[in-house]
């Protein structure tokens, strides 16, 4: 096989159909876009248009609500910190703080906090200074040997 003799598979493209260009060819006259009116013409916009009628979109009420000043906080389960651990991402004796767990690599961005979930096993005994966590993720903890402080400094920001 050589580099000029590549080509597509039979049937793999269509020639694209060119409108307008006479009866014969059965795209001809309107081009395939009907009689009048304004889906006819270029520049239609009427998605949610249903002939005057209240729109579905429109007649359906409103609910929920966006929080605009919400805390964003990293969620990381337990297994996730026991990993970094073992690979020696995280020092043991050192407090676990969201600034750790991004110089470690274990969450991309700082955002607002962390909050520590309790998927995993954690062997290691670890003091942590976190946002949150649930109720099995400090039992894991506690189990292991460790502590967990939560800042309340993160809700008021």
């Amino acid at each position: 096989m050589k580099l000029n003799e590549i080509r597509d598979n039979e049937g793999a493209t269509k020639n694209r159909m060119r409108v307008g260009r006479g009866i014969g060819s059965g795209k001809g006259k309107t081009g395939g876009r009907g009689v009048k009116g304004q889906t006819s013409r270029s520049g239609v916009a009427i998605k949610g248009f249903e002939g005057g009628q209240m729109p579905l979109h429109r007649r359906l009420p409103k609910r929920g609500f966006n929080k605009p000043n919400a805390i964003e906080l990293n969620e990381v389960n337990i297994g996730r910190i026991q990993q970094a651990v073992d690979a020696g991402k995280l020092d043991k004796s050192a407090t676990v703080t969201n600034e750790a767990l991004v110089a470690a690599g274990v969450i991309s961005k700082p955002r607002d906090g962390v909050k520590i979930l309790g998927v995993g096993e954690l062997k290691a005994k670890l003091s942590f200074q976190v946002a949150g966590a649930s109720k099995s993720a400090v039992e894991a903890i506690e189990k292991a040997g460790g502590s967990v402080t939560l800042l309340s400094a993160v809700a008021e920001a």
